[in-house]
């Protein structure tokens, strides 16, 4: 049983909506988690194919360029949330009409790049979320809950998003083709929990349109450099987690192959390792939720990189030491229970360094902008991330694959702890 910190009314019934937000978006993100598996064994789809699913997921937020100052003027946010609700997740209904034959994805890739595109439209929907509940947070807790009110709301999207992955998994072992009227399903619950997102409020401002969107866009690209020019250790921060987000790009869709191809894994198992290692993510995120708020970001991220060190490393030492036991179906492999710890660790500490870490380096009124320039960066380095981890593997395989995902992570933490003292002696 948590214990909530002692709140304003605003904060309260902001924390109710995100709540219910978050164990909504459970359910919808415990049937998504299987994503890539279902492309690759349900459906037939190729390496190259899966890795543009993953890839689609974060290179939108490239887009920002032009949605930062777009963003800026929007004065009602409620009727933006709503209208991104049913744009971005209605065209996932389009799955109802998918066949559930084997034969039909093999005859034509007509429906992979269908499945493609309605998940391009759905991740477009991103950026406008993403910013937006940093905006509406921000704008209601105080700084000191910030943190804890967040992992909490999380940790329910967590609990909500293994029962769901785990049953989801099983039921796909039973039948390869749910996914298509599971994924319509979780289009409809993902309107619903963004309905609620937006009745979180908010003082509105009055905004004038003084300049037309390609200036706007220019304008956007200038505030961005400003803010990494101006503000030193958010730049450090950043440059960081270019190197992080590089590495962990070349090796997730690695991994997807890795367990489909190299390990043999059914989906009860993939369930399995996705639920282990969020269980513990539940288990430690109101620690760390606590901690980031007393720690510098960029401090925290040595937890964060090294952690993703450790499940990587791991993951490679099942290649050299291919050994497992079956329980009830599911392959548990024994070097994949270190696997399962560090990868706990990598999930509760990154959701908060990556949802909420630029946040730490801004007044609340500018906290919108400062995640606005994070996931652009987000999207430039996942336009060629994800499918040159797909071939480096094909070319040089999963042992220099993942090596090279090492290495970027341990510069990534150079250069944080370089910043992190460097500033400490300035200061």
């Amino acid at each position: 049983m948590i214990k909530l910190p002692k709140l304003n009314t605003l904060e309260r019934r902001t924390f109710r909506l995100h709540a219910a937000y978050s164990a909504i978006e459970g359910v919808v993100l415990g049937i998504l988690a299987l994503n890539e598996f279902v492309f690759l064994k349900s459906m037939q789809g190729s390496n190259y194919q899966m890795s543009l699913l993953f890839q689609f997921s974060m290179a939108v937020f490239v887009l920002l360029f032009f949605m930062h100052e777009w963003l800026k003027r929007i004065s009602n946010r409620t009727r933006l949330l709503r209208y991104t609700a049913l744009l971005t997740r209605l065209p996932l209904l389009g799955i109802l009409f998918f066949p559930a034959s084997t034969n039909a994805y093999a005859a034509s890739q007509l429906y992979h790049y269908l499945f493609l595109a309605i998940f391009l439209i759905y991740y477009l929907g991103a950026l406008v979320i993403n910013p937006t509940i940093n905006f509406l947070l921000k704008s209601n807790y105080e700084h000191q809950h910030f943190g804890k009110l967040y992992s909490y709301a999380i940790s329910l999207n967590k609990v909500v998003m293994l029962a769901v992955t785990f049953g989801y998994g099983i039921l796909l072992d039973m039948n390869y083709y749910a996914f298509t009227y599971s994924l319509p399903l979780a289009g409809l619950l993902s309107i619903i929990s963004l309905y609620l997102l937006s009745r979180i409020e908010y003082v509105e401002t009055p905004v004038q349109i003084r300049r037309s969107i390609w200036r706007a866009a220019g304008d956007s690209m200038r505030d961005m450099i400003h803010v990494l020019k101006s503000n030193k250790p958010y730049f450090h921060f950043e440059v960081g987690f270019m190197f992080y987000g590089f590495s962990f790009m070349v090796s997730v869709t690695v991994i997807a192959i890795f367990f489909y191809e190299g390990l043999d894994l059914n989906y009860s198992s993939v369930a399995f390792y996705k639920n282990a290692y969020n269980i513990l993510a539940i288990i430690l995120l109101p620690y760390f939720g606590g901690l980031m708020g007393i720690i510098d970001p960029r401090k925290f991220s040595v937890i964060t990189y090294g952690s993703i060190v450790l499940y990587i490393g791991f993951l490679l030492l099942t290649v050299l030491f291919p050994f497992y036991t079956e329980i009830a179906g599911i392959k548990l492999y024994y070097t994949l229970i270190f696997y399962i710890i560090a990868h706990g660790v990598f999930a509760s500490t990154m959701v908060l360094l990556w949802n909420i870490g630029s946040a730490y380096f801004c007044p609340p009124e500018e906290a919108a902008t400062y995640q606005s320039v994070h996931l652009f960066l987000t999207g430039i380095r996942a336009l060629f991330a994800p499918t040159l981890g797909v071939f480096f593997y094909q070319k040089y395989g999963i042992i220099t694959t993942f090596s090279i995902a090492i290495a970027s992570i341990l510069i990534a933490i150079g250069v944080n702890l370089w910043s992190y003292f460097k500033t400490r002696e300035v200061g």
